[in-house]
């Protein structure tokens, strides 16, 4: 189960953050979306991005309710097809590259998301934290795959829709072998909960409401680096070759930096991994403004994918950690992620602020000053709900 959910983050989540690959030029910025902004063209992503969360509005509690094999093959097939349907959308055609990309692919991933991270629980009563953090790492190792494979074959003889249907096979296979290998281990359960009632319990709950508005605001610059850094480098005449593994750089330190936060975090407090991690991407989104050159993009890829991939890695630990009843984790799970609208309307923000002359800096200090909220929040989180956890709990 915990190798078949490490899969299912490569696919879904992995696929999300490489976006970029499609943001930059020479695919939808240059050539098949040419006639569309920034802006207009971060939409898709961020879409995508922001259904990957709001779909669990019905996958969470579903999978409460016991239907983790329909959300797992159904999420899996509608994966496969919209990905495939990519591969037919024509040059110039937004609506079709919106629909396949952003809401099909997008609520594919939503259904695969909250299930395959909540029945870890039911495998893993102890040491959650750590496995959890080694689940989402898959994420950033999809998001290194992924990049190096697209970038490779649109840039080869395949042509855009050739190549997208070998990426959409290579996902359709990991993701069939996540189908045969993932099982649950408890029943399910069988009392009805309303969203009204569990919107209530939600909002009396003071560290579930600081833990929202921090993960409010930092869903606010999360993707601007992911969605805009391969642009930035090429539009700054950096090296061909340096600009389209640019992405691969940075998730590939994201993935190292996930690893090393499931050992960490069973050391450190979770506020304290936030923390660092949170004034370390505010300092290197501040510095965006002014990188132009290729040693700079460098650091700023590996750096940012250090921190916050340590960010990443602490999200779900502390859903769980916030969770006082795991049999309604799913349910949880989802409400915290419900007002995270930031994710369908923080990029296109920073496309509207770059405009088609890429004025670098307004983006940069647009994400630099939102990432200073979650820092404050996520202290006030923890300092309230962890120590009175910190003894009790063999979760973490």
């Amino acid at each position: 189960t915990l190798v078949a959910s490490f899969l299912v983050q490569i696919c879904s989540y992995g696929y999300t953050t490489s976006f970029g690959v499609y943001q930059g030029k020479p695919y939808y910025a240059q050539h098949y979306l040419a006639n569309r902004s920034p802006s207009a063209i971060s939409w898709i992503g961020s879409t995508n991005a922001f259904l990957f969360d709001t779909v669990g509005l019905v996958s969470g509690r579903l999978y409460d309710l016991g239907y983790f094999y329909h959300l797992l093959i159904g999420g899996s097939l509608l994966q496969a097809f919209s990905l495939f349907m990519l591969s037919l959308a024509k040059p110039g055609q937004y609506y079709q590259v919106f629909l396949a990309q952003g809401i099909c692919s997008g609520c594919a991933s939503g259904l695969l998301f909250v299930p395959t991270m909540a029945v870890l629980s039911q495998h893993f009563k102890n040491h959650l934290a750590p496995v959890m953090s080694l689940v989402m790492s898959g994420s950033c190792l999809g998001a290194t795959i992924h990049p190096i494979m697209l970038n490779y074959l649109l840039n080869g003889p395949l042509g855009f829709s050739n190549s997208v249907r070998a990426s959409a096979g290579f996902i359709s296979g990991l993701l069939l072998l996540a189908c045969l290998l993932m099982r649950t281990r408890s029943s399910p359960s069988h009392s009805v909960t309303s969203l009204i009632s569990a919107a209530t319990k939600c909002a009396h709950d003071s560290a579930y409401l600081l833990g929202t508005v921090g993960l409010f605001f930092y869903m606010l610059w999360y993707y601007y680096p992911l969605f805009y850094l391969q642009l930035d480098s090429q539009s700054h005449g950096v090296n061909e070759t340096f600009s389209f593994y640019s992405l691969v750089i940075m998730n590939a330190s994201s993935l190292l930096a996930q690893f090393t936060s499931g050992i960490l975090v069973r050391k450190v407090r979770q506020d304290t991994l936030l923390i660092v991690a949170g004034i370390g991407c505010t300092v290197l989104l501040f510095s965006m403004a002014w990188i132009k050159t290729l040693p700079g993009f460098v650091v700023i890829g590996i750096l940012y994918g250090l921190f916050s991939g340590s960010a990443l890695a602490m999200w779900g630990p502390i859903m769980a950690l916030l969770t006082p009843d795991h049999s309604e984790l799913g349910y949880v799970m989802l409400w915290k992620y419900q007002l995270t609208i930031m994710y369908a309307i923080g990029s296109p923000i920073s496309g509207a602020l770059l405009t088609s002359n890429y004025i670098w800096w307004r983006g940069a200090v647009f994400t630099g000053v939102s990432n200073s909220q979650p820092v404050v929040s996520e202290t006030d989180v923890l300092d309230g709900r962890q120590w009175r956890c910190w003894g009790q709990s063999r979760l973490f």
